[in-house]
């Protein structure tokens, strides 16, 4: 499914974007520290649009119905599908939205943003209309600031991107190339993360040893301005190292958990260069650097038996 066409017929627009993924920086983030996101091909939503007579309606495998009456849970992209109307004037009626996606939710995978992108893409679609990126970002964010009260912004941007973003709350976002391929195995522990608790689990933790876990917060950060470099001038052992490290302090901060954890070993067992969760922790996925695309098919494979829900190997690409 490529994340960067939208097409429209006679009966349908179609609208889709993959997902993405935390390299380095979770937590530390919200904290003013840095992190740095990748794209993540493998798993993405499509959208479909269709004039259909009536009221708005929905058809997913969250909810099945008119938009009017979509759970609390949908509102977020009830609130992105009317002003996208609204800024392409078309009334609010006769049009069936259908979502499906393949990225399990609750992961840090950032489906809420997916799920926002692909609908926007798809609405200009329908309306034969083309979209800059700040129109596709500024529509999408609205479902995102219902879904987590003030997003970084970061999952949108990098699902709107096909390279890795650097992200630092208050200044410019920009766009890191690696010069080499990395291949990269990500594995779903099965269980599900809690965002919302995790994060406010650290600033609890914060408030009440501010010494020693600003320190950490800053250490995360010290590794992500690392990671940069390591992408940059295609360090892919020091790379691994960084990863390690930042799973040494996601650790001592609360947010991995026994099922991470043994997923992390095991990756870095089996020759993984380094390991560590991606997300908000206690639950979702991990991210494990392999040394080539051999070893990334053997690693998957590996981890697969092992147990991991599911695998997903997948390259970032040199940027030329």
């Amino acid at each position: 499914m490529s994340a960067e066409k939208a097409t429209t017929s006679e009966q349908i627009a179609i609208g889709v974007a993959h997902s993405k993924l935390i390299l380095i920086g979770e937590h530390a983030v919200v904290h003013g520290q840095p992190a740095i996101a990748i794209p993540f091909p493998l798993v993405g939503v499509e959208s479909m649009v269709e004039y259909v007579p009536g009221s708005i309606k929905f058809d997913s495998t969250f909810y099945h119905g008119p938009m009017h009456l979509a759970p609390h849970s949908m509102q977020g992209i009830v609130n992105s599908v009317k002003a996208t109307l609204d800024h392409l004037h078309i009334p609010k009626k006769d049009l069936l939205i259908q979502i499906k996606s393949s990225i399990p939710p609750g992961k840090g995978l950032g489906s809420s943003a997916s799920v926002a992108i692909a609908v926007v893409k798809s609405l200009f679609s329908y309306a034969e209309r083309s979209f800059t990126n700040e129109e596709l970002l500024e529509l999408a964010n609205i479902s995102e600031t219902f879904n987590h009260g003030a997003p970084s912004g970061i999952d949108t941007l990098t699902i709107t991107s096909g390279c890795p973003v650097w992200y630092e709350k208050g200044h410019p976002s920009y766009f890191i190339k690696p010069t080499d391929d990395f291949h990269f195995i990500v594995a779903d522990s099965g269980l599900i993360g809690d965002t919302r608790f995790a994060v406010e689990s650290v600033t609890k933790l914060l408030r009440s040893a501010p010494k020693i876990i600003q320190g950490k917060l800053e250490r995360i950060g010290e590794l992500t301005h690392q990671a940069k470099h390591a992408l940059e001038k295609a360090g892919k052992n020091f790379l691994g190292q960084l990863l390690d490290e930042a799973q040494k302090e996601l650790e001592s901060l609360g947010v991995s958990n026994a099922t991470l954890n043994k997923l992390i070993s095991f990756a870095r067992q089996e020759g993984a260069l380094g390991a560590k969760l991606t997300g908000a922790g206690n639950g979702g996925c991990i991210i494990a650097l392999a040394r080539n695309e051999v070893h990334s098919r053997q690693l998957a494979d590996k981890l697969r038996k092992f147990g991991a829900h599911a695998v997903w190997p997948f390259v970032l690409k040199a940027q030329n």
